[in-house]
């Protein structure tokens, strides 16, 4: 089983590939994060999740950024930065009247992004995320200390492949396509370059399976990528 302790943060955006990318990039920076379209659903999940933190888009359908506000705020005093393509002054505004405590413009970039979430948490006096540890079976993992150990033994990974191995094992059974762990890796998906992934999960393979030739942990889903299984 997967144990870690993370803050968690709501993300609302009716934009599928930003609420994807920023979703990838707070994971893999330690943090726990659940995902709305529209503000209905958001209210829903703050109710439920109790979110550390909320990004919030303004412009959304069924409700928008500010009427979420509105009524968030009658019932939480979770922090808010919003996420907005508008740059007029009043807006900016009326969001920070309403209760936001902060205002990023898209586009954005992520570490931007981070270090705004960073700095609101660490004014309102609230921890950094743990740094996570992650096990699964005979595999350990840990962030912080950046060192994987198998059977309890200390395995040597570059880079690429720690990040693809934190990013799988996060979240076990999810399958990810090339293009999901590329962006991972870079940033930006380059298609060009998705083979690159293949070469990488060959070589991780071949240092925490018992059997490359027949993986157990990380499994090729034929026609759409890869997931981790996390129980032999």
């Amino acid at each position: 089983m997967v144990r870690f302790m993370a803050q968690t943060i709501l993300v609302i955006d009716d934009e599928e590939r930003l609420l994807s990318l920023v979703k990838a990039y707070l994971e893999q920076s330690g943090f726990r994060v659940v995902t709305a379209k529209n503000g209905r659903d958001a209210l829903f999940l703050a109710r439920q999740e109790k979110p550390d933190l909320i990004l919030l888009d303004v412009m959304m359908p069924q409700m928008d950024g500010y009427e979420f506000m509105r009524v968030h705020r009658r019932e939480q005093n979770t922090p808010i930065i919003m996420l907005t393509a508008k740059v007029d002054e009043d807006e900016r505004v009326l969001g920070l009247e309403l209760g936001a405590d902060d205002y990023i413009t898209k586009p954005f970039s992520p570490r931007e992004l981070l270090a705004r979430i960073r700095a609101v948490l660490r004014r309102l006096g609230m921890t950094e995320p743990a740094a996570r540890v992650l096990r699964v079976g005979d595999i350990v993992l840990d962030q912080a200390g950046y060192f994987v150990a198998v059977n309890g033994r200390r395995v040597d990974l570059t880079r690429s492949e720690f990040d693809l191995l934190a990013t799988l094992m996060a979240s076990p059974g999810r399958v990810f396509s090339r293009l999901d762990l590329l962006d991972r890796l870079q940033g930006t998906a380059y298609e060009g370059y998705e083979r690159t992934v293949d070469v990488h999960i060959k070589n991780l393979r071949a240092k925490i399976e018992d059997n490359p030739r027949k993986p157990h942990y990380i499994q090729t889903v034929y026609g759409v990528g890869y997931r981790f299984v996390e129980q032999r």
